[in-house]
């Protein structure tokens, strides 16, 4: 097996063995088949609504600090992860279609910064949808070799 990634030695038991469930086995080979459509679909998607925050972010910015608002830092990292997010989801898609470890890899990054923003928007619902997708993705693991 390929040199694991970051935190992955450690969080694999949590999301495998010790996990409250295992995803039934079809359902897992159906998620392989068609994650990377899906997920092909949601990055085409995301990238316009992602470049309008950051558009509409930008331009809104002079008012936003004139009117007392600022800019909260929490926003800018949220951006900031969000497009980190986008670019390694993309960088994942050829490795998905081929099932080779490396779009695993890169999905898994994904996941982390998407969790990660979750954390910084303060979205309860999103940690919690985050860590049942990284469930799957480490139940789905030894599909990509």
């Amino acid at each position: 097996m390929a040199q694991p990634a970051v935190l992955e030695t450690e969080l694999a038991p949590y999301f495998t063995t010790k996990a409250p469930f295992q995803f039934p086995f079809n359902f897992r080979e159906g998620f392989v088949k068609y994650w990377p459509i899906v997920s092909l679909v949601l990055l085409l998607l995301t990238l316009p609504a992602i470049l309008a925050f950051l558009g509409i972010g930008a331009a809104l910015m002079p008012v936003a600090y004139m009117g007392g608002a600022g800019v909260g830092i929490s926003y800018t990292i949220t951006m900031i992860l969000s497009v980190l997010g986008l670019v390694l989801g993309g960088l994942a898609l050829p490795g998905l279609f081929n099932r080779k470890r490396q779009g695993w890899v890169f999905s898994y990054y994904a996941q982390l910064l998407s969790i990660l923003t979750s954390v910084f928007s303060f979205s309860i619902i999103g940690i919690l949808l985050g860590l049942l997708f990284l469930m799957l993705l480490f139940q789905v693991r030894d599909y990509y070799n």
